[in-house]
């Protein structure tokens, strides 16, 4: 197989911004305002929730324009975080992207397709068991999550092209059909929960029902103070989730056109786009349903409770065949950009050399390859909720460290070029790092487990660094 040397800049603009909105809109707007009305309980602290995850997100976007700008090539915030402290601050996040965050992602997202795609085919559901051993249970959801990642994976292998065409064809209708959901559901809801749920006000309660597939409500406690803290910390870990990957524009950055303005320009447009449709689906879901029924739908399934009640029998369909084109979309986006950090690594010896090399179609094949293979392996866990704590916890406190690099950079390279500097220069940088901060801290404290363990998988990377290191040398 021939092989090719360098990426070819093949993306335009509107190509980045559907790989920035695309890999945003996942699974977790259909599910995740569920746990989180459970968790503060009232119509102003859930729009609250997604409205700070919002702006965190679009303040996060337009921050990481300037270091797109500084460093116009593939790697995004690996490089962001190698150049603004060291090479192994770098490795940290590219060892807990490969281990965590984007695989995690990725897996979490089969999961949500294969539950989804269960409704219009029964047979590949979780409750059908391939293989039943003392310590592994296989079901046909888990292999059908599976086979979607290697499937992706295979185009990718194929060249940018084909994965830019998969990804520009699925982010748009989901974005018509997340609209539509949307409009149908203030137009068609033959009963409004408006003003009724609305009598909530912000009046924090805390309902987190019995544990277990399908929680069964026990009733609600007023919460306030430090409670009320910790339940916006752990109701944002189901918003950061849904909000998250807008940042993997930046790891192909070598095939953009024009990337010097074209990545902040998609980085804005994509978070902008995606934070609106969030807020206004969260009004319809407060317009259609009933507090307790967003709170309580049947398995989490929130946007399959609301299709009912807008398009009646039909829902069912109609919002599953919505969910799977939202996370094919979403699983090729993430797919097309994560590998492009491996090869960024490879290139630096921090990572297998096979990784740092492109293939006849110019793109990183043993990479892709081996980010399929741990996505399938975390798919066996099946544990969508648990692996959404250990995604936030770790992803936000490395978007702290690298909106952090911004005042670094500045005074370590006070003369580089900066084609877009960060809006709002320091303030709006410093209070996001303020915000990042409190919520790692209070994810720590209330939700310690999976928190706990998404750090220890960072600090792993330590011992492996100067492995690496070594080796290298």
């Amino acid at each position: 197989m021939s092989e090719s040397t360098q990426f070819k800049p093949s993306l335009s603009l509107l190509d980045a911004t559907m790989l920035v909105a695309g890999s945003m809109i996942g699974s977790g707007i259909f599910i995740v305002s569920a746990d989180i009305t459970r968790n503060v309980g009232s119509a102003g602290w859930l729009l609250f929730v997604w409205f700070i995850t919002g702006f965190m997100t679009i303040t996060a976007a337009v921050s990481y324009g300037e270091l797109s700008g500084m460093y116009p090539r593939a790697g995004g915030q690996y490089v962001y975080l190698r150049e603004a402290y060291n090479p192994l601050m770098g490795f940290l996040y590219g060892w807990s992207f490969f281990a965590v965050i984007q695989t995690a992602t990725i897996a979490a997202v089969g999961v949500a397709f294969a539950r989804f795609t269960a409704y219009l085919f029964p047979a590949v559901g979780e409750n059908h068991i391939l293989v039943d051993l003392p310590y592994l249970k296989i079901s046909a959801a888990q292999l059908t999550s599976i086979l979607i990642i290697i499937l992706l994976t295979y185009v990718n292998t194929r060249g940018v092209r084909e994965g830019k065409v998969i990804q520009t064809t699925f982010t748009v209708s989901k974005l018509i059909a997340v609209f539509g959901l949307m409009v149908f559901g203030f137009l068609l809801v033959k009963e409004s929960h408006w003003a009724a749920n609305w009598e909530t006000g912000m009046n924090a309660m805390q309902d987190l029902g019995q544990q277990g597939e399908g929680k069964v409500p026990t009733g609600w406690t007023p919460i306030s103070g430090v409670a009320l803290l910790g339940a916006i910390a752990a109701a944002m870990t189901g918003s950061i989730f849904s909000s998250d990957a807008w940042n993997n524009v930046t790891f192909i950055a070598g095939e953009i056109k024009n990337p010097k303005r074209n990545i902040g320009l998609s980085l804005f447009l994509g978070t902008l786009v995606v934070t609106f449709l969030y807020l206004t689906v969260n009004l319809m879901y407060l317009y259609a349903l009933p507090l307790q029924d967003i709170a309580f739908p049947p398995s989490d399934r929130l946007a399959t409770t609301a299709a009912n009640r807008i398009f009646g029998e039909s829902g069912t369909v109609i919002i599953a065949l919505l969910i799977m084109v939202a996370t094919f979309g979403c699983i090729n986006g993430l797919v097309l950009a994560g590998a492009r950090v491996y090869y960024t690594m490879a290139k630096d010896g921090l990572f297998f050399a096979k990784a740092g090399v492109l293939n006849k179609n110019a793109v990183p094949q043993w990479a892709l390859w081996a980010q399929c293979v741990v996505a399938s392996l975390l798919c066996l866990s099946g544990g969508y909720g648990n692996l959404l704590d250990m995604i936030s916890f770790v992803v936000v406190i490395f978007y702290v460290l690298t909106i952090a690099g911004i005042f670094i950079l500045r005074k370590k390279q006070p003369m580089a070029e900066r084609p877009y500097r960060a809006f709002g220069y320091p303030f709006l940088p410093a209070l996001y790092i303020v915000m990042g901060l409190a919520f790692c801290i209070l994810l720590l404290i209330f939700k310690t487990t999976y928190a706990a363990w998404g750090l220890a998988i960072t600090l792993a990377g330590i011992p492996l660094y100067h492995l690496a290191t070594r080796n290298k040398k």
